[in-house]
């Protein structure tokens, strides 16, 4: 029973590498679905976080977030090549994530991608956090292989994802975000497959559990 988070250099694989490990553990995966909702500027009101807040019990409660999505959930490469900004106002959005997050947390069992968990989950015991890095071309490539777009385009969206990066942390007022000593673990994927990083994640939790 345990809780991970995953924070990454856009375009290292952090979302390959939550995926893999949620599948090999049996937990669920928590990635834009429910936090790109929370964003959207149109389409999250604070009525909304409060009903989550009071939901009790822990059997699918996930489940029954990731269903009060309906259409509004969106991918990183999708988001990125858009005009409009991802990101409602930067002290709500954070404010919001704070809510949320510990909530998901409590169900156990979830890999969590991005938004900061490393910091709002901290404190909280059985939770585990790991950090991606990679060079840029390294991350380009990444990019080109697992989403089918050219050169350009992933540079286009690791820029844009950067920035979104950058824009969230400065709201938790960190920057930070790399130190290593937020972390159970750092991987260099210039230097390492995929493989190994789903497997050194998986025994820690497993060893500590």
């Amino acid at each position: 029973m345990s809780v991970i988070t995953i924070a990454r250099q856009f375009g290292a694989g952090g979302k390959t590498l939550g995926t893999m490990v949620a599948e090999k553990l049996g937990y669920a995966l928590i990635d834009e679905q429910i936090v790109e909702m929370v964003a959207g500027e149109a389409d999250v009101s604070a009525d909304w976080v409060d009903s989550i807040a009071q939901e009790t019990g822990s059997e699918g409660l996930v489940k029954r977030l990731v269903r009060k999505i309906g259409p509004f959930g969106k991918g990183y490469v999708e988001t990125a090549m858009e005009e409009r900004p991802g990101y409602i106002n930067g002290d709500l959005y954070i404010s919001i994530l704070h809510k949320i997050m510990p909530i998901i947390a409590s169900q156990d069992n979830v890999v969590i991608i991005g938004r900061g968990g490393q910091y709002i989950l901290a404190e909280r015991q059985d939770t585990f956090h790991f950090l991606m890095i990679a060079n840029i071309e390294n991350r380009i490539h990444f990019m080109m292989d697992h989403y089918n777009i050219d050169r350009k385009k992933a540079q286009l969206v690791i820029d844009k994802q950067n920035k979104r990066r950058i824009h969230l942390y400065r709201h938790f007022g960190r920057t930070d975000y790399e130190q290593p000593d937020h972390y159970h673990m750092v991987f260099n994927m210039n230097f390492l497959e995929m493989d190994s990083a789903v497997q050194a994640v998986c025994q820690l939790v497993a060893g500590n559990n």
